[in-house]
C-alpha cells in the first residue's frame, strides 16, 4: 500500500530473481476469498522487507479462483490430482523462495503476519515454524467446538505421543519452513494427512522447530474438511508409522497375559471368590496368546522393512535383532517351540490312550501345548518370511 491508500501493483510482481519467500495457498474454489487472501501475503511479504512470490496450487477450481488470483497477482500452478496434499505438494514444487510459507486460501488465516513465521528462520535457529492457533487466538465460529475441544487436542495428543513431539497445534494449516527442510522432510501424503506428516517428518528428519501464535479466523465459503473422514485418515497415519503402538506393544501384552493365564489355569480351576475360572478362560487365553503373538510379528516385520523406508538408523533394539537374527535360528527356535508342545500333546494322548479313550481331562494341558505348537509354526514360517527381507537388502 502506498502513504494514500492505493494499491501498489508493482508490490504485488513476483521478482525476477530467485525471491526470498514463496507463499504457497492451495484452492479449490474459493473465488471469494482467494484474492483477499493473496492481497495480505503481499502486505506480509511487504512486512518482512523480503523479496516475494505467491504460489496458488488450484486443485481444480470450477469458479473464477484462478482468474481472481491471477489478478492479484499470484502465479497459479495447476494439479488436477485432487486432494489437499497433492494441491501443497504441487505448490512447494514450484516455490523458488528460500523460505516457504503454506496457509489456506480460504480467508481462515491472516497472511498479514507471515513475518511472525519468518523471523525465526532468518535468525537461523529453527528450520520449521508452525503458527499455533491454540496458542494464539481462535475468533469465534472459526472452529467448531467438537474440532476445538475434542478433534484437534486428542489427534494433537496421540501426535505427540507416538512421535515424541511437543505440539499445541499439530494439524494448523499455516507454517513455514525453508526449502531445505522441505526437501529433507520428504512429504507424500496427498490427502489431509499431509499436516501430520509434516510434524511427523521434521521431527524424524531431526529439523529444529519451534512454534508462534497466530489468529484464526472464520473461514469464507463451504468448508471442505470431513470430520470423521479425516480425522481417521490423520489417525490412520499416525499409526502406520507407529508399529511399535500398533503392532508390539500391544501383541506382547496379549501374547505375556495369555501365556500366563494358561499357566494359572493349568493345575486346575482358579477360584477368585465370586468367580471361578475354569477351562473356557483357558480357551480364551490360548486364543489371546496367538493372536497377541501374531500380532508381535507383525511389529517385528514393520520394524524391519521401516528404517529402509525412511532412511533412518534403527534404534537399539532393534540393532540387536539385526546382529542376532537368522534364518536358521528362527527355523531351531520355532522348532524347540514346536517340538515342546508336540510332546505335551504326545504325553496327553499317551494318558488318554491308557484310560480306554475315554472323556478326555487333560484339555489345560492340551491348549497349552496347541499355543507353544502354533507360536512356533509360526515363528518358523516368520524366519522364511523375514528372509525375503534380508534378500531384498543385500540387492
Amino acid at each position: 500500500m502506498s502513504a494514500t491508500g492505493a494499491v501498489d501493483l508493482r508490490a504485488r510482481e513476483p521478482s525476477p530473481a530467485v525471491p526470498d519467500i514463496s507463499v504457497v495457498m492451495p484452492c479449490l474454489n474459493e473465488a471469494g476469498s482467494v484474492g483477499t487472501c493473496i492481497e495480505k501475503a503481499w502486505e506480509g511479504i511487504r512486512r518482512t522487507g523480503l523479496t516475494g512470490e505467491v504460489v496458488v496450487s488450484d486443485n481444480g477450481s470450477t469458479d473464477d479462483s484462478v482468474d481472481v488470483a491471477t489478478k492479484a497477482g499470484a502465479r497459479v500452478v495447476r494439479q488436477p490430482e485432487r486432494g489437499y496434499g497433492n494441491a501443497y505438494l504441487k505448490g512447494f514444487a514450484e516455490a523458488r523462495g528460500r523460505y516457504i510459507i503454506m496457509g489456506d486460501s480460504d480467508g481462515s488465516y491472516d497472511f498479514t503476519q507471515i513475518d511472525r513465521l519468518i523471523e525465526p528462520l532468518r535468525q537461523g535457529e529453527y528450520d520449521y515454524v508452525l503458527g499455533s492457533r491454540f496458542a494464539g487466538k481462535i475468533l469465534k465460529g472459526a472452529m467448531p467446538w467438537t474440532h476445538r475441544y475434542i478433534g484437534n487436542p486428542v489427534l494433537t495428543g496421540v501426535l505427540n505421543r507416538l512421535f515424541k513431539v511437543d505440539s499445541t497445534d499439530a494439524h494448523s494449516g499455516m507454517r513455514a519452513f525453508t526449502s531445505d527442510a522441505y526437501r529433507r522432510m520428504a512429504l507424500q501424503s496427498a490427502g489431509m494427512e499431509l499436516a501430520s506428516e509434516i510434524v511427523i517428518n521434521a521431527a524424524k528428519a531431526g529439523l529444529r522447530g519451534t512454534e508462534v501464535p497466530i489468529t484464526y479466523h472464520p473461514r469464507e465459503g463451504e468448508s471442505k474438511l470431513n470430520s470423521m473422514r479425516d480425522g481417521w485418515r490423520h489417525l490412520r497415519f499416525m499409526l502406520l508409522l507407529s508399529p511399535n503402538w500398533l503392532f508390539t506393544g500391544p501383541g506382547l501384552a496379549m501374547f505375556l497375559i495369555g501365556l500366563v493365564g494358561q499357566g494359572l489355569l493349568l493345575p486346575g480351576p482358579l477360584n477368585l471368590g465370586f468367580h471361578a475360572l475354569d477351562v473356557h478362560f483357558s480357551v480364551l487365553f490360548a486364543l489371546l496368546a496367538i493372536l497377541g503373538y501374531q500380532t508381535l510379528l507383525f511389529g517385528v516385520f514393520a520394524r524391519t522393512c521401516l528404517p529402509r523406508e525412511d532412511g533412518k538408523a534403527a534404534d537399539r533394539l532393534q540393532r540387536w535383532f539385526e546382529r542376532n537374527y537368522s534364518l536358521e535360528r528362527g527355523l531351531v527356535g520355532g522348532g524347540a517351540v514346536f517340538l515342546v508342545g508336540f510332546v505335551i500333546n504326545a504325553v496327553v494322548l499317551i494318558h488318554w490312550l491308557r484310560k480306554g479313550m475315554g472323556p478326555i481331562d487333560s484339555l489345560r494341558p492340551a491348549l497349552l501345548a496347541m499355543t507353544l505348537m502354533m507360536v512356533g509354526a509360526q515363528t518358523g514360517f516368520a524366519a522364511f518370511f523375514l528372509g525375503l527381507f534380508r534378500i531384498d537388502r543385500s540387492r
